[in-house]
């Protein structure tokens, strides 16, 4: 499955604490994300899924997500239909292994591109 990765203005990673959740670009907007830190060595801190205004809100108060804060938290997201979620977020999950969120689901992986 082809997913068309978000960047903010100027095509760049959008910061997790900065970008405007209030933009009418994220009405109705539910899919996967994936939280990333750009330190010395840069890893993917979460993968995730669900309706991303109020999933990205959360992850803004999550003190575990937000001790990578120092190295800079990025985002990027993509829109993805419900029944194709489980799976995408089981593929990203196992192929990024992200430092946190253990509970993800064990669903049929379905393959996509990664956004980098």
């Amino acid at each position: 499955m082809e997913l068309k990765w978000i960047k903010c203005q100027g095509e760049v990673w959008c910061k997790l604490t900065s970008v405007n959740l209030g933009h009418a670009h994220f009405n109705n907007m539910d899919g996967v994300y994936i939280i990333w830190h750009g330190g010395p060595k840069a890893a993917t801190v979460y993968v995730g899924q669900g309706h991303i205004r109020d999933r990205l809100s959360q992850h803004r108060t999550d003190p575990q997500i937000q001790k990578f804060d120092s190295l800079g938290l990025y985002v990027t997201w993509a829109a993805v239909a419900e029944s194709s979620r489980d799976g995408v977020e089981t593929y990203l999950a196992r192929q990024l292994k992200p430092i946190l969120g253990s509970a993800h689901h064990q669903a049929v992986p379905i393959t996509v591109n990664y956004p980098w």
